[in-house]
């Protein structure tokens, strides 16, 4: 703390100088270790079996896109009726666990490492996920609230259109991040409004076409996953994603 009168800086004997956070410190008061952890705090190892550590946050993102590239990838291989499969309700553990719970984790990690979009998405498209799989869940009893199959198609079709609509703005938010991440909402969107078109025209095309551009959705999600993966202090290589920002960051 400041001594308002002559200027005078004082430190806590078990707490960290500027150049102590750049060698690592030991303090001794009090018979206390502690060390400068990454994140720029002490280390509290006065219990060894419960270490207080402070430590960066790593990068949420491809865990999330995983996620969501995944259970896309399997709901779309059904879409093109890959083996004359036509009912999707084995891709729900996926809806429920990957795709969504996990997925919303990911986002809630975003939230607190400061990244509004990713969190926003991430928890938009887990929140997506969870509520998909109740479609389908007899318990929820969705389906038979409808008179008929055509009925039920048309709901469906129309919450497809909605989330046709917020891929959007996600699309239309990420113009100045990268190529990988603007290709993925624009077939992404792509993908929604044909699946839309398909629920509410009854067209089995259309359902198809909307499958297969779900399948390219869901490789760029992988693509740009691994791109987050293989970092500086983790790969002896890295892939391009196409940087779309210009000037300098803060700009």
């Amino acid at each position: 703390m400041n001594d308002a009168e002559n200027g005078t800086v004082f430190h806590h004997p078990q707490y960290p100088t500027s150049d102590q956070q750049q060698q690592g410190y030991k303090g001794t008061g009090g018979g206390v270790s502690r060390f400068i952890t990454p994140g720029g705090n002490p280390v509290d190892t006065s219990n060894p079996a419960f270490p207080i550590y402070h430590r960066r946050f790593g990068n949420p993102s491809p865990l999330g896109l995983l996620g969501f590239g995944a259970t896309t990838f399997i709901l779309s291989m059904y879409n093109i009726r890959t083996r004359n499969i036509t009912h999707p309700n084995v891709v729900l553990g996926m809806a429920l666990g990957y795709g969504g719970l996990v997925q919303l984790i990911a986002g809630i990690q975003e939230w607190a490492c400061g990244n509004t979009f990713a969190a926003t998405a991430f928890s938009s498209y887990g929140g997506f996920w969870l509520s998909y799989g109740t479609l389908y869940i007899p318990f929820f009893e969705v389906s038979a609230a409808y008179g008929s199959t055509a009925e039920f198609a048309s709901a469906v079709g129309i919450y497809l259109a909605a989330w046709a609509i917020v891929t959007m703005i996600f699309f239309i938010a990420t113009l100045k991040s990268s190529i990988a991440l603007s290709s993925l909402f624009f077939f992404l969107a792509v993908t929604f409004w044909l699946l839309c078109a398909g629920e509410l025209a009854s067209s089995v095309n259309c359902t198809k076409a909307g499958g297969a551009f779900g399948i390219l959705t869901a490789g760029i999600a992988a693509y740009t996953a691994l791109a987050g993966l293989l970092t500086k202090d983790t790969s002896h290589f890295k892939i391009p994603v196409g940087e779309l920002s210009r000037g300098k960051p803060n700009e």
